[in-house]
């Protein structure tokens, strides 16, 4: 059986913190290399300032080891300079990229628009939560961004077909699923819903040509090159 033509062609490369197999996770650095290797997307997460400030880093938490406090205790002038502000992710690498933000802090919401539309990027932006419903609220503050489901195949209890036709009454734009929940027939199923599908932790060859070959409309890895090399060989 041939695969599933995905929804979205090419699929998008997603450079996961930046590609962190290339340079330090989640920093300018990072993001600027991995659209230099060819990453069509960047992925981070992003977390809300005592200041209000929508900042990229994974952990949530700065400071000297003995003193480690979460980010939303800290002004954005009280962070170290390796930890991007948004505003500054766009600075340097413009918007000509789709963005996927896992949002830790679901009360930065729309501090992350707000700053994606002012720089020209709100209409390439995914905004990935493990809760669909609170994902479906963020429609209010916007009709041009994705919203994605980020979850587990084993986390839908009520079974796919179902959530799909959730997401598709939601408003919710696509599922992410670890690469190994997918299957053509699964890829199939939410395509038939007009959902797009993500798949995130494809770090090496096999894992990516399976992605794409059942229908990934995005793929997420930390190896910007080998993610590349693969949406080349799906391409030809």
């Amino acid at each position: 059986m041939s695969p599933v033509p995905p929804t979205r062609r090419p699929p998008i490369a997603f450079a996961h913190r930046g590609g962190q197999a290339h340079a330090p996770a989640n920093t300018l650095e990072a993001f600027r290399l991995a659209l230099r290797l060819g990453a069509t997307g960047l992925e981070s997460d992003v977390r809300l300032t005592a200041d209000g400030v929508p900042v990229l880093d994974h952990d949530g938490v700065a400071g000297r080891w003995w003193r480690r406090r979460p980010i939303s205790s800290f002004r954005r002038d009280q962070l170290p300079p390796g930890i991007p502000s948004l505003a500054e992710l766009y600075e340097a690498c413009g918007a000509d990229y789709e963005l996927s933000l896992d949002v830790k802090d679901t009360e930065s919401a729309g501090a992350v628009v707000d700053v994606a539309r002012a720089a020209g990027g709100e209409d390439r932006l995914w905004l990935c939560h493990p809760s669909w419903e609170q994902v479906a609220e963020w429609r209010a503050l916007s009709q041009a961004v994705r919203l994605v489901d980020s979850t587990r195949l084993r986390h839908m209890r009520e079974g796919p077909e179902r959530r799909a036709a959730r997401l598709a009454e939601a408003g919710v734009d696509a599922v992410n699923l670890h690469h190994s929940d997918w299957n053509l027939g699964l890829a199939t199923l939410f395509h038939r819903f007009e959902r797009l599908t993500l798949a995130w932790d494809c770090q090496h060859g096999p894992a990516l040509d399976r992605a794409l070959a059942d229908g990934a409309d995005g793929v997420y890895s930390d190896h910007v090159d080998r993610m590349v090399d693969a949406v080349t060989r799906y391409l030809r």
